[in-house]
């Protein structure tokens, strides 16, 4: 039965990745049948590539920033969305909703809100007086801002891992801790913390690799801009490929995000398990 799994994951991962290596080692351009081999030369490239070393900066911050909000925000939202109240089914299917949102379609969706002629936001500026800014110009503004509309969309995943850690906690726990006397900090920090370690690593790990790969709303959003200012690795991957035509080139910028990702979440994991001891 495993049999038709193992074939498509070997036809779809497996064989285009040992494909990847190989043509990071030629020059070919992403159309030719004809290639050459070129040994290391984009490897070394690649260390000396000011571009690549933006992209892989700015890969971090969208990894690890739009990790740390997530985790705050939908911490935030399954503790006040586990209380009993009347609205917060609602509130759940609000919070959520951005996830089934296409992240291509959110892009474009925000590029109308920070765009400078006619974006919503500089139409609000305009309205009180004052003057339009150029949110996606900047590139410092931009990256924020990529990582704020990021964080958002994919916040109910968060939610939704917490949620179902607390409701795994049996509620004598809480109750023999109101008999002694626990405040309600002392609770968070001594009941709900480490039972809901388990969650914590797994909203952690899901939303760090998918910052690390963040690739839609770059696109829709700067498209990289201004010029190489914001693109992400997975961003130049594809510009290196369909805009310079240097595809081997670009698969050895995917081999560095392929090792970025398993080096970070390897170091994730192994923290995660020394702080489980702890708990």
């Amino acid at each position: 039965m495993y049999i038709p799994a193992i074939i498509m994951f070997c036809s779809f991962i497996v064989y285009p990745f040992l494909k990847g290596i190989k043509i990071s080692f030629t020059d070919w351009n992403g159309y030719s049948q004809n290639y050459n081999y070129i040994g290391f030369d984009n490897f070394k490239l690649l260390v000396t590539d000011k571009n690549v070393r933006i992209a892989f900066i700015n890969t971090l911050i969208y990894g690890f920033g739009s990790t740390a909000i997530q985790q705050i925000l939908g911490l935030l939202y399954a503790l006040l969305l586990n209380n009993k109240f009347k609205g917060r089914n609602l509130g759940r299917t609000i919070i959520y909703m951005p996830v089934l949102i296409s992240a291509v379609i959110m892009g474009y969706m925000c590029y109308f809100i920070f765009r400078y002629d006619n974006g919503a936001l500089n139409d609000l500026l305009k309205l009180i007086g004052m003057e339009p800014r150029l949110w996606l110009s900047q590139p410092k503004t931009a990256i924020v801002i990529l990582v704020l509309i990021n964080s958002i969309q994919f916040v109910g995943i968060s939610m939704i891992i917490y949620l179902a850690g607390l409701q795994g906690i049996p509620t004598m726990y809480y109750e023999a801790s109101e008999i002694d006397g626990a405040t309600a900090f002392q609770q968070f920090k001594k009941i709900t913390l480490p039972l809901l370690y388990p969650a914590i690593v797994t909203s952690v790990t899901l939303n760090l690799i998918g910052g690390l790969k963040l690739f839609d709303i770059i696109k829709a959003l700067t498209n990289g801009g201004p010029g190489y200012a914001t693109h992400s690795l997975s961003t130049l991957v594809h510009s290196e490929v369909f805009l310079t035509q240097v595809a081997g080139y670009a698969s050895t910028i995917g081999i560095l995000l392929f090792v970025s990702i398993l080096i970070v979440t390897l170091i994730t994991q192994l923290y995660f398990k020394r702080k489980e001891v702890e708990y």
